[in-house]
């Protein structure tokens, strides 16, 4: 795909100015890193201090209408009828056999309204299913180009937003309308404390500056999605694409726990079942090198019998640990504390599978 047949942000013109390295991500051209340090240096940032994302080319849906919560509700995993308005939840659509067409945030404004934060890939395969069996009166609007997300992430990241009036004492998962069409949430994808700013995109440019100023005391830093990658694996975050896909289903991949198994009724819910009561024949495994591996996606993961097990489904170097780390999609039986190899290039190198996360979470901090 051609950078010009790309979808760009509102901020790209700010990203290209500070001299960002630009990457494909979901049909968006999007900031992989920054000049100054790269990701290791905006990775460390977020970890002991305050980082800013642009994560506008994930997608924007609002579900509105006379049922809409409801409606949503037999469509989608988790069990919105467990949380009020001014909450948000996690959540899987799923297909027939199980597998997840995306995973995405639900934010519950009312009964009547529910905003979706999708994969930017799939928003508008989201959409159309969604629309095409909304009842009479629900309405799926496609917001992706209307609205921008900017992600703020770190220990500091309170005092940041405080400085800047943004209210940051909702619970986990809550969120507050600052005004109609602007919404900050406490959610985020690296592990640390933080919030998400939703926000129209003609203002993203305007957001994005002021954090940097008023981040400059709290040693804030642009960041790009190379290091919200290294922040969410070292977290065993599933990604889609990767953990997740409509042939890996939520038990396999470890995220069970966002299934509302009481549910009468939602996508994939027989087929769901079927798998839980079974067994799933694959599970999603953390590896971590006992030597200097770095495992990447779609090397093999070998048993110590030279039998192939399974496959890398994310991989990359922590920063944080100083080691190589990953998720791996591997035969069921193997679990925990086992020791197996991936094969990195033409040799092996030896892991030992774990159960993620890699390191303590501190979003509820």
């Amino acid at each position: 795909m051609s950078e010009q047949s790309l979808h760009q942000s509102p901020l790209h013109v700010r990203h290209e100015a500070a001299g960002a390295k630009m990457s494909e991500f979901g049909g968006w051209l999007m900031p992989l890193e920054y000049g100054d340090g790269g990701v290791l240096a905006e990775h460390a940032a977020v970890r002991e201090a305050v980082g800013i994302f642009d994560v506008s080319h994930l997608g924007k849906l609002r579900v509105s209408g006379p049922g809409a919560a409801d409606y949503l509700n037999r469509q989608l995993s988790n069990d919105l009828a467990k949380i009020g308005p001014g909450r948000a939840q996690y959540h899987l659509l799923c297909n027939a056999t199980g597998g997840v067409v995306d995973d995405m945030i639900a934010y519950l404004v009312s009964d009547d309204e529910v905003l979706l934060i999708p994969n930017a890939a799939n928003s508008a395969t989201v959409a159309a299913l969604l629309a095409e069996q909304a009842p009479p009166g629900v309405q799926v609007t496609n917001l992706h180009h209307d609205l921008a997300v900017i992600a703020v992430q770190g220990p500091r990241s309170d005092e940041l937003l405080a400085w800047l009036g943004v209210p940051t004492q909702m619970g986990y998962m809550g969120f507050e309308r600052l005004d109609e069409q602007t919404t900050v949430c406490r959610t985020g994808y690296t592990g640390e404390r933080g919030c998400e700013l939703v926000i129209p995109s003609r203002d993203a440019d305007g957001w994005w500056q002021r954090l940097l100023d008023a981040g400059a005391r709290f040693g804030v830093r642009a960041c790009g999605l190379g290091a919200r990658d290294t922040l969410r694996t070292e977290m065993g975050y599933a990604l889609h694409g990767h953990e997740l896909s409509p042939q890996i289903d939520p038990v396999s991949a470890g995220v069970s726990w966002a299934v509302g198994w009481d549910k009468p009724e939602f996508a994939g819910r027989e087929a769901l079942l079927a798998i839980r009561e079974a067994g799933p024949a694959r599970r999603s495994r953390g590896i971590r090198a006992t030597e200097r591996g770095i495992p990447r996606p779609g090397m093999e993961v070998v048993a110590p019998d030279d039998t192939v097990i399974g496959v890398v489904t994310s991989g990359t170097f922590s920063p944080t640990l100083r080691v190589g780390i990953g998720l791996a999609l591997v035969d069921a039986d193997h679990r925990p504390g086992s020791a197996v190899s991936v094969r990195v290039r033409r040799r092996l190198e030896e892991f030992e599978l774990v159960k993620p996360p890699f390191m303590a979470s501190r979003v509820r901090q």
